[in-house]
């Protein structure tokens, strides 16, 4: 699809996809609660007629594409994946409804039936674990301990408008997908992904925005698996899905993006988490001078190969002996 054609997606019926309603709707436009911040006043505005919208309280707005990209904190190109994937059918005129179902061999020798996701327009072809190279080289560039991806993540392929795909898959509660690679993020299904240790331990949660933070988490502790409840959000727009689970924690550890969407959510939680009587450590302050967690691990690793390096220069170094 053509970003004019991207753009002509009716931002009303993406918004409501996501479970975001207006407010106030006045048949030509629409006010909603900004999705962007915490907004009491309803002050973003979606002009149906034109299929734009603007936040006043922000003095941003824009597009579709641009909704994408403030939404989901992503590039131009990466929003403009986004929408293709899920919009894919739209183009093409097929009907999933009548394709036929998918299956792929999976770990131990048995057909594991994967249904076509009408939703978001991906049709996921194969499961399997990862091996594919070029995977392997990304998570090696984020610095991941692969022993521990393994424990989470499948190698996943995937259709979306008549083009395959290949990415790292990690399952939401959904039973759907949150697919990466190097040049994209996409979805099956947009979902959280809850790993729940018991349902009567409740001592503590810790919270990621995205699973290669979660992942980065596991790595930096040296853990296959957290030891205490686990929430990634897979997408900030996904925390009203979360928060009844996170606030029945007495301890919220949050791992949440340095920019403004990040910020906005980590003050929501921390507003519920008062109202519930629970203890919320803001852990971003940890990497305040970082995008996000992975960004951290991936520098804090690189000073500690350079230090290594440096090391073994000076071991290498020939001692300067007295000359006779």
């Amino acid at each position: 699809m053509t970003t004019i054609e991207l753009n002509n997606l009716s931002i009303k019926q993406y918004l409501s996809e996501l479970n975001i309603h207006p407010v106030k709707d006045r048949g030509y436009y629409g006010m909603y609660h900004s999705p962007f911040r915490t907004d009491n006043n309803a002050s973003l505005k979606v002009d149906y007629q034109k299929n734009l919208w603007i936040d006043f309280g922000s003095n941003e707005g824009g597009t579709m594409i641009d909704l994408v990209m403030r939404l989901d904190n992503c590039t131009l190109k990466e929003a403009i994946n986004k929408l293709e994937c899920r919009y894919a059918n739209m183009q093409t005129g097929s009907n999933t409804d009548n394709q036929p179902e998918s299956f792929s061999f999976h770990g131990n020798n048995h057909l594991e039936k994967v249904e076509n996701n009408q939703q978001s327009g991906i049709s996921i072809q194969k499961i399997v674990p990862i091996t594919n190279q070029a995977l392997l080289d990304y998570l090696t560039e984020r610095k991941i301990n692969i022993d521990i991806v393994m424990q989470h993540c499948k190698e996943v392929y995937y259709s979306a408008n008549n083009k395959s795909y290949f990415a790292i898959g990690f399952k939401n509660d959904a039973d759907g997908y949150t697919l990466r690679n190097k040049y994209a993020k996409v979805c099956t299904v947009n979902d959280i992904t809850t790993h729940q240790k018991s349902d009567t331990n409740n001592e503590a949660c810790l919270v990621f925005e995205g699973f290669m933070d979660y992942l980065s988490y596991l790595t930096m502790k040296n853990i296959q698996h957290s030891k205490v409840d686990v929430v990634v959000l897979n997408s900030i727009s996904n925390l009203s899905k979360a928060i009844d689970f996170i606030t029945s924690h007495q301890k919220i550890y949050t791992y949440l993006d340095n920019d403004e969407a990040g910020r906005n959510a980590t003050l929501q939680i921390n507003k519920y988490s008062s109202t519930h009587n629970c203890i919320h450590i803001d852990k971003s302050t940890d990497y305040a001078n970082y995008k996000d967690l992975n960004e951290w691990h991936c520098k804090t690793k690189l000073k500690e190969k350079e230090q290594q390096v440096q090391k073994q220069e000076q071991i290498r170094k020939p001692s300067r002996g007295f000359k006779r």
